[in-house]
C-alpha cells in the first residue's frame, strides 16, 4: 500500500498523488507497487528490497542522490495462547531529492502516529528533520515498551509467588527475549544514528543538532534501561529456578514421608498373615495397635529430621 502525505499548516494530511516535498509511506507492497517504486519514483531496487527484508539490520548507505536510513522498530503484539510478545522489525528511510520514503513490510505503530498527528511539529517539506523526529518517536517507543516490560515482570513475579503457573514463566521468558531483541536492534541504531550524527550522509542544518543530540541521548538510555532490565530478568528467572527446584524437593520429600508411612502397616500385617507359628501375641487387635505405634514413632523421627 502507497500513501501520500504532506504537511499543511502544521499538520499531516494525505493526498491522491505525490508532490514535491511529501512523504510517501509505502506498507507491505505487491510486486507491481515495488516495480512503481523502481521505475516511477526511479528508487534503488537494492535499497527497496532491503527495507522489505525483515533480517536486515540497522545501517546507513548512500547511492547517487538517494540515501538509504535503515532502522529496527520496536513491535508490539499478542499471539494465539494471549502471551503479550515484543519484537522489532525493520523500516527503511530513502531520501530523494523531491521525496520521504518510509517502507516497512508490516504495518507499524511509528507510521501510524505519524499519520494520526501524535508526533508534534512533524514537517515533510523539511526532510532532515523529519527523519531526525521519526527516529526520536522510535527511540521512545523503545522506552515505552521497555517500561511495559517491566510492568508486567513485576506483576508476573508477584503472581508467581502466590503460585507457579506455566503459562506466567512463558510470559517471563517471552519478555526476556524481547530485552535480548531490544538490546541488539538498539546497539545497531546507536550505529546508524552516530553515522548521521557526523553529518558524512545526510546534510545537517544547525537548528537539527540539538535535536539529533536529543535522539543520542534517549537511544543511550533505552540501550542502558534495556540492560538493566534484561539482567534483573535473568535474576528473577534464576531465583524461580531455584524456587522451583525447592518445590519439588519439598513435594518429593512429603512423597516419601506418605510412602513410607503407609509401607509400616502393609510390612506388619504381611508378617502376621504369613503361616507362621511363634509370632507374639498374634490376636487381632495386636497387630493393629503394633502398625498404630510404629506408625507414630517413624512419622515423628521423619519430622524430627525434617526440622534439621
Amino acid at each position: 500500500m502507497i500513501k501520500f502525505y504532506k504537511t499543511f499548516e502544521n499538520r499531516i494530511r494525505e493526498l491522491d498523488s505525490p508532490v514535491s516535498g511529501c512523504w510517501v509511506s509505502v506498507t507491505d507492497p505487491s510486486p507491481q507497487e515495488i516495480k512503481e517504486l523502481i521505475d516511477d519514483y526511479g528508487l534503488d531496487s537494492g535499497f527497496v528490497r532491503s527495507s522489505l527484508d525483515d533480517e536486515e539490520t540497522s545501517r546507513i548507505e548512500r547511492e547517487d542522490n538517494q540515501t538509504l536510513i535503515i532502522v529496527d522498530s520496536p513491535v508490539s503484539e499478542v499471539d494465539e495462547e494471549k502471551t503479550l510478545l515484543f519484537y522489532t522489525i525493520p523500516i527503511g528511510i530513502i531520501i530523494t531529492e523531491n521525496y520521504v520514503f518510509t517502507i516497512s513490510v508490516k504495518d507499524s505503530r511509528i507510521i501510524e502516529e505519524a499519520t494520526g498527528g501524535v508526533i508534534k511539529n512533524l514537517s515533510t517539506n523539511l526532510k532532515t528533520r523529519f527523519v531526525l523526529q521519526l527516529l526520536l518517536r522510535i527511540i521512545t517507543l523503545f522506552l515505552i515498551y521497555l517500561k511495559q516490560i517491566d510492568k508486567i515482570s513485576s506483576r508476573a513475579e508477584q503472581e508467581l509467588h502466590d503460585a507457579m503457573k506455566n503459562k506466567l514463566i512463558m510470559q517471563l521468558l517471552e519478555l526476556e527475549k524481547s530485552l535480548v531483541y531490544f538490546s541488539t536492534s538498539l546497539k545497531a541504531n546507536e550505529v546508524t544514528i552516530e553515522k548521521i550524527y557526523r553529518g558524512r550522509v545526510i546534510k545537517l542544518y544547525d537548528e537539527d543538532q540539538d535535536l539529533l543530540e536529543d535522539v543520542l541521548i534517549e537511544i543511550k538510555q533505552a540501550i542502558d534501561m534495556s540492560n538493566i532490565y534484561s539482567s534483573i530478568l535473568s535474576s528473577m528467572m534464576d531465583a524461580f529456578s531455584s524456587v522451583i527446584s525447592n518445590n519439588l524437593n519439598f513435594v518429593m520429600w512429603r512423597l516419601t514421608v506418605i510412602t513410607v508411612i503407609m509401607a509400616i502397616p502393609t510390612m506388619v500385617y504381611s508378617f502376621y498373615g504369613m503361616n507362621t507359628e511363634g509370632l507374639p501375641m498374634a490376636v487381632t487387635w495386636f497387630p493393629s495397635l503394633l502398625s498404630i505405634v510404629l506408625t507414630l514413632i517413624v512419622a515423628f523421627l521423619l519430622l524430627k529430621m525434617k526440622k534439621k
